[in-house]
């Protein structure tokens, strides 16, 4: 579950809609405070015409993976956002959540190695990146 302080953010911004950076931003935070490792956030707008952002992160378990996938589902679903499209599971090492203009990708270690989503997007300014 979202920690308390993100709670808070998000009642506060309910009543207006929040722009994709602030959506992409508050994932970042969940991320954070759940411990994913290596998180950065992709900015794709002047690169692909079918999202703004991608937020991509490492869980070095099968069951970090579920907890961080439950608690971002629980923070976009007070901040009114649906998730549109879930691929992946926990088990499989990869977890995709789109949000139409995020896109968050949870991965294992071997599995984020694997699809070098970095690598194949490399010219995405990074807007955040937290190790």
């Amino acid at each position: 579950m979202p920690s308390e302080s993100f709670d808070i953010q998000v009642k506060n911004r309910e009543a207006q809609q929040l722009e994709p950076s602030e959506v992409a931003q508050l994932i970042v935070e969940v991320a954070s405070d759940k411990l994913a490792a290596d998180i950065v956030m992709l900015d794709l707008r002047d690169l692909a015409p079918f999202t703004d952002y991608f937020v991509i992160m490492t869980a070095d378990s099968s069951r970090l993976i579920q907890a961080l996938e439950d608690d971002i589902s629980t923070a976009l679903n007070h901040a009114d956002l649906n998730i549109h499209r879930r691929e992946g599971t926990a088990a499989s090492g990869w977890v995709l959540l789109d949000c139409s203009d995020v896109i968050i990708h949870i991965f294992g270690p071997e599995e984020r190695d694997f699809f070098g989503l970095e690598r194949l997007w490399a010219r995405a300014p990074q807007v955040v990146r937290i190790l």
